[in-house]
């Protein structure tokens, strides 16, 4: 994926937008299931160093399966922002795929800048996956970089990464050829691990499919043993990138079995939900065969995407997850869910019991749109690292926060509604405690605001809609920096957004100022405009909050 400010991922894919695409994909599949059929050899004397590859499986050196559940996070682009690996850990993750350059297309990363983030992965108790973005579309993308140049990068940290392998993974290159013949992909990658194993690099490898990571026309799946092989130890995995290409349950399906039938290691390394231009990514099926398969998954991106729809996090703000945010780290099959930390920093596989249940929790401190609340501690036979807690909804759970403390404030919730909270502890090694007794809490009516709202749809078609919305500050002082809040009436959802950051939990939509509507002048206005989807009908949403406060309508 292409990404931050310098990119734009969805822009630069081909997608299969053609009948002869799907064709070419059908082809690939049958020559994939022909030549995945195959069981890989591993080599006689390969030695396990760190995490390995066995059977088909990532390991850690005591043997202990890994599942990665993490994200990837835009590290080149955003030296600064040196609080993210704290912060994706803090959301559950147990790995994290770091963007780094080569200095071909991009600020080289040094070696003391890459020995810093692996230190920083250790010390947050997260898997590293380091990858060289400037391969990114070679072939098609000019200003790209050879997988080759990659290699020698790598071996140019050869000493930064040694004695590392239990906790680093070199991705060799992201998405390293485009859609421009991308049968040129098989030899490039085969002589690149040659290269990193000649160099002594004992590392477990990931090597990148072509087509821009998606592979839709199954070139890496056909080559696949081939690629396995040309590695003398047998420590390399192959990562698919699942964006629009992959729209329907039976691609994904089918894709992930070949590999998993062939015990060929694969994980999902790149992934995006949110509808684009070219389809709709199924994220659900996605996120819910890799559980089912035990495959990893390391979800674009933590944020600063120039489309934000791919920020995980809204301005690497951890307590801003945009929907996408909210869908990786706490939906169905995310990682708040199925993440289990490495066993080299003691979580994992030989603890295997769970923490008690939480005390019944108790609220206190309750706003229209916060609430403090606190419970009695559980218990571990090792040690409880945090807790998470969650809204009660029949029998649909939605995780609102997470603590490392016996207490945690919640924020941004809807006012004059009832929630039904309840708790459940987590320890290092990820058991999940039953759940704690729930405890119901109504936020207050909202104050009545300066604020006033015009709503309308200006463009309708089959599925889909534009509207815009006028925001204007009524009083006599300037407002500097809100929220607005509002919920659609019939189940429609923000695609895309101008004038605004959206954040879209069920049928609630929170947006935050975009840079240039940050203030709104005493009695001005500013204007928020965007698409969505929805059903066979389309009301408009009848009530308005601005930083808490109701809006007028009109």
């Amino acid at each position: 994926m292409l990404s931050g400010a310098h990119f734009s991922g969805v822009a630069v894919r081909t997608h299969k937008s053609s009948v002869a695409a799907r064709l070419l994909t059908a082809l690939a599949t049958l020559l994939g299931l022909l030549v995945l059929g195959a069981t890989p050899s591993q080599a006689a004397d390969a030695q396990a160093v760190g995490l390995h590859i066995s059977n088909g499986r990532l390991l850690e050196a005591n043997g202990n399966h890994f599942v990665m559940r993490g994200v990837n996070h835009a590290h080149t682009w955003y030296p600064g922002e040196t609080q993210s690996l704290a912060d994706i850990k803090t959301k559950g993750a147990n790995s994290v795929r770091v963007v780094l350059s080569n200095g071909h297309r991009w600020t080289r990363n040094t070696p003391e800048d890459v020995a810093a983030v692996i230190a920083s992965c250790k010390a947050n108790r997260v898997i590293c996956v380091l990858e060289v973005h400037d391969t990114t579309g070679y072939g098609e993308e000019a200003a790209a970089a050879t997988l080759d140049s990659a290699a020698d990068y790598w071996i140019g940290l050869k000493d930064v990464l040694a004695g590392q392998e239990d906790y680093v993974i070199v991705n060799i290159g992201n998405e390293s050829w485009g859609n421009t013949d991308p049968a040129g992909w098989t030899d490039p990658t085969i002589a690149a691990v040659k290269k990193l194993r000649a160099a002594g690099l004992e590392h477990t490898v990931m090597v990148d499919a072509p087509n821009w990571g998606q592979d839709w026309q199954g070139v890496m799946r056909a080559n696949a043993q081939a690629v396995y092989a040309a590695d003398t130890t047998g420590n390399l995995i192959f990562s698919i990138h699942m964006y629009s290409v992959y729209d329907t349950a039976a691609e994904i399906t089918d894709y992930l079995n070949a590999f998993v039938t062939a015990k060929l290691p694969i994980l999902i390394g790149e992934f995006g939900g949110p509808a684009d231009q070219w389809g709709d990514p199924d994220e659900d099926t996605m996120m819910a065969e890799a559980q089912r398969l035990n495959l990893g998954y390391l979800a674009w991106s933590w944020s600063g995407n120039t489309d934000p729809i791919l920020d995980l996090a809204i301005g690497f703000d951890p307590n801003r997850l945009s929907s996408w945010g909210q869908r990786i780290f706490n939906g169905a099959n995310g990682i708040a869910q199925t993440s289990k930390e490495a066993t080299i920093f003691g979580g994992g596989g030989t603890d295997t019991q769970a923490p008690t249940a939480p005390g019944t929790p108790t609220a206190s401190a309750v706003t229209s749109t916060s609430a403090n609340l606190s419970w009695p501690a559980a218990t571990d036979n090792v040690g409880v690292t945090a807790y998470e807690i969650v809204r009660v909804t029949g029998t649909t759970e939605t995780t609102l926060a997470a603590s490392t403390t016996t207490s945690a404030t919640l924020t941004g919730l809807s006012p004059n509604t009832a929630y039904t909270l309840a708790v459940y502890a987590k320890d290092a090694a990820g058991n999940r405690s039953s759940r704690s007794a729930t405890v119901t809490l109504t936020t207050a009516s909202p104050p009545t605001g300066t604020c006033a709202v015009a709503y309308r749809v200006v463009n309708e078609w089959p599925g889909g809609f534009q509207a815009d919305m006028t925001v204007r500050n009524t009083g006599s002082t300037p407002v500097n920096g809100w929220t607005l809040t509002f919920a659609f009436p019939a189940g429609q959802t923000v695609t895309n957004m101008w004038g605004g950051v959206p954040t879209q939990t069920a049928d609630t939509v929170k947006v935050a100022p975009a840079s240039y509507t940050t203030t709104i002048p005493a009695s001005g206005s500013i204007s928020i405009g965007f698409t969505g989807t929805k059903g066979t009908t389309n009301p408009s949403p009848t009530a308005f909050t601005l930083s808490g406060a109701i809006c007028t309508t009109s």
